[in-house]
């Protein structure tokens, strides 16, 4: 019998230092870019494969204003709000860093945009590369940073271990959302769209849904279509609790928000519930605020009750849940 070819062994290329996070993505089977001789899935590919696996339930945890976080990455479509950085945290920047501010979408959906006078503007809707929403945006903040002012920041695989938002930004800070009607907050003062931004800025305008906040509860975000408006809340309660309470209010009659008002669901968000009420088409944001004030009310005295749910009570809590819709 003829002898099997021996196997060559793979010739191991010159290693360089390469840091983990400069390390490219590449494909699984080619050589690992780091110089250690392995193919990527089995070298630096491990992590990045361990990295998509990350799953955080409440990425914006421990931020203040969590629940207009979930509303401002899934439910309202051009929306800003000021950050502060943490301590230190500008220092290591390129140049001086005069503002932060977080926006729902940036164009051509960039992670982040650094303008001309050294200001970031961070993209909240972008999609998730690590599972930790929060690690995502902080990498996309931290390499805004170091990004050279007037450009924008690509797209990238999140950096495993790296820092989450939670310890760039200022948790002390305000968080106050200003939702707008378009998406001409991209620009700079006196600045035109061209090319590639404006035709992206003309497509954002267009499918943009009306939208407003309430003032007088917290993240409750009223938007219109054609057909009726709805509200939707998002609330830090837990969700089994804010569903008992919900039935409570549903089975005695006191869920809606007015005449030709109803509640008909919930989503499910980033590790919160988003209560969303059916409302006619004459109905105002502005309108709503009073109602929304007073089931606020209702739903605190709810809250507290902590006798079994009657028959009614559970029928009710069962068509909440079986209208339930996971965003993530």
């Amino acid at each position: 019998m003829a002898k099997k070819a021996a196997k060559k062994s793979p010739q191991r290329s010159q290693s360089t230092t390469v840091t983990a996070g400069e390390v490219p993505v590449v494909g699984a089977r080619e050589m690992c870019p780091c110089g250690s001789g392995r193919r990527y899935k089995a070298c630096h590919g491990r992590e990045a494969a361990h990295a998509v696996q990350e799953l955080v339930h409440r990425p914006f945890e421990g931020l203040p204003g969590e629940a207009d976080w979930v509303a401002l990455r899934e439910l309202v479509p051009a929306a800003t709000v000021p950050l502060k950085l943490a301590a230190g945290v500008a220092e290591q920047a390129e140049g001086e860093v005069p503002s932060v501010t977080l926006a729902t979408v940036l164009p051509l959906a960039w992670p982040a945009l650094r303008r001309p006078d050294g200001s970031i503007l961070l993209g909240l809707q972008t999609q998730s590369s690590s599972g930790d929403l929060s690690r995502d945006l902080a990498d996309a903040l931290e390499l805004a940073l170091t990004t050279p002012p007037g450009s924008p920041v690509p797209s990238r695989r999140t950096v495993p271990g790296g820092r989450r938002l939670q310890e760039l930004l200022d948790t002390e800070a305000e968080f106050t959302p200003v939702v707008h009607t378009g998406f001409e907050f991209w620009l700079e003062e006196s600045e035109s769209a061209e090319g590639e931004v404006a035709a992206s800025l003309e497509r954002a305008n267009a499918s943009a849904i009306p939208t407003e906040k309430l003032g007088g509860v917290t993240a409750a975000y009223w938007c219109g279509t054609p057909d009726k408006n709805h509200l939707r809340w998002v609330m830090t309660v837990p969700e089994e609790q804010l569903l008992d309470a919900l039935a409570r209010l549903s089975a005695s009659g006191e869920a809606s928000l007015g005449t030709d008002t109803r509640l008909v669901g919930s989503f499910r968000a980033h590790g919160l519930t988003v209560p969303v009420w059916d409302l006619p088409v004459e109905m105002t944001a502005a309108d709503c605020e009073k109602p929304a004030a007073t089931f606020a009310e209702k739903l605190a005295g709810a809250l507290t009750e902590s006798a079994p749910l009657t028959a009614e009570e559970r029928r009710a809590r069962a068509n909440l849940v079986n209208r339930q819709v996971t965003l993530n």
